[in-house]
């Protein structure tokens, strides 16, 4: 079972189906004493960086956020936005994330004459793996993922760096740190990539 939170951010029903079709059970709940009884999380979001935070804060989350993914240690897979909150700050918004993980999030910028970039960034493309994980490790080089973001992250310490993705500039689309994963493309958006990507993560 894989317990997704709701905090009125996220494209909740895609994923719960995603996982449906890879025969993972899933729960979307905003119930803390739900949220508490969770083996595996996935925090999903679409939208600003300082509106999901609020939301956070508003629904009482992030204390409970907090004792699961930092001292429990389930998996916790972040998703678009749920990726970038993990995060200690971003250029969207004044106040701070989690802090899971030693990043910030940045705007993407690119000359008035580049004409090949647009922001956002919305499209296919390509994760080049940095290191051994179970979530990405043997993936097909041809494995590619639906992103729609206008932010991307910046990992302080490249070993937290588990994949990047060329728009432009080398972006860090995927972190991990022990138990945390970030993932900064759409899993359930990326047809039968997304699912083998979701499929690993429940089986960790």
């Amino acid at each position: 079972m894989i317990t997704i939170v709701d905090y009125g951010m996220g494209n909740l029903g895609s994923i719960r189906n995603m996982l449906k079709r890879v025969g993972v059970a899933s729960l979307i709940t905003s119930e803390l004493s739900e949220i508490q009884q969770a083996s595996k999380i996935i925090l999903p979001g679409v939208g600003a960086f300082s509106t999901g935070m609020e939301k956070l804060k508003e629904m009482n989350l992030i204390q409970l956020l907090n004792l699961k993914a930092l001292e429990e240690r389930v998996p916790v897979l972040g998703i678009c936005l749920g990726m970038q909150i993990m995060c200690k700050s971003s250029e969207e918004g004044a106040g701070s994330g989690l802090a899971w993980v030693d990043a910030e999030v940045k705007k993407f910028q690119f000359p008035l004459e580049d004409n090949l970039h647009k922001v956002p960034h919305i499209g296919w493309n390509y994760i080049s793996p940095k290191k051994e994980h179970p979530i990405v490790s043997g993936f097909d080089p041809k494995t590619r993922f639906y992103f729609v973001h206008s932010y991307y992250v910046k990992c302080n310490d490249q070993k937290d760096v588990l994949g990047k993705t060329n728009y432009g500039i080398d972006f860090d689309s995927m972190f991990s740190v022990d138990n945390i994963i970030g993932a900064q493309f759409h899993p359930e958006k990326s047809h039968r990539f997304g699912m083998e990507l979701l499929k690993r993560f429940a089986e960790m």
